[in-house]
């Protein structure tokens, strides 16, 4: 059965919708992210008009589907509530990750105090890092949080600074600290690098 380009567009408008969705987006982000409105996002996902080849290319690169995927009516039927990596289950298994990398550093300041080994005050020093990677890592697969990634990376950035200076105990390593400048100003300059889009439309 042959499809009008009215029916195309809101196939592509619906499936769109839910991708979205399902990565804990407002139309508002999304635009930002494309250098687009929000009411031209709006106008694509209720099927009032098709975005440009390219941008639906990007948009199928973005959400790690197809262009036949967009195209199919059976996709949209997957409503985001019935998805278990919602925007709540999202920040739910955020939390867990998290959990457990200081439940694991409690468990070695533990055995740590237990045995009478080391400094065992390091273990805390050294989870704020690796609960920086973890913020990184979910909030690069599930929020894209321009904010968010400023806040994982600047922590990561001193707390590692911070950890080897403590645990290594030198203190003639101050000027460690002069590392972490140029590095945070490079992240900041890395973060606002806009998409691919030469400039903001709205279709």
């Amino acid at each position: 059965m042959l499809l009008g380009m009215k029916d195309l567009r809101k196939i592509i408008g619906d499936n769109l919708s839910e991708l979205r969705k399902r990565r804990g987006l407002t139309q508002f982000e999304l635009a930002e992210k494309f250098n687009y409105t929000d009411r031209a996002i709006s106008k694509w996902e209720n099927g009032d008009t098709l975005p440009d080849v390219e941008v639906l290319y990007n948009l199928c690169e973005f959400y790690g589907v197809t262009i036949d995927y967009l195209t199919h009516e059976e996709n949209a039927q997957f409503k985001t509530k019935g998805n278990p990596l919602n925007r709540s289950n999202r920040i739910v298994i955020t939390a867990l990750v998290l959990s457990i990398v200081w439940m694991l550093a409690t468990v070695v300041f533990v055995y740590c105090l237990i045995r009478g080994k080391g400094t065992i005050w390091q273990s805390f020093v050294w989870g704020v890092p690796l609960s920086a990677v973890v913020l990184i890592y979910f909030n690069h697969i599930y929020f894209h949080r321009k904010m968010t990634a400023f806040i994982g990376w600047s922590l990561l950035i001193w707390s590692l600074i911070i950890a080897t200076f403590l645990s290594v105990g030198d203190y003639q390593l101050w000027p460690l600290y002069f590392i972490g400048v140029p590095a945070q100003i490079s992240m900041i300059f890395w973060l606002n690098i806009k998409p691919s889009q030469k400039q903001k439309k709205e279709k």
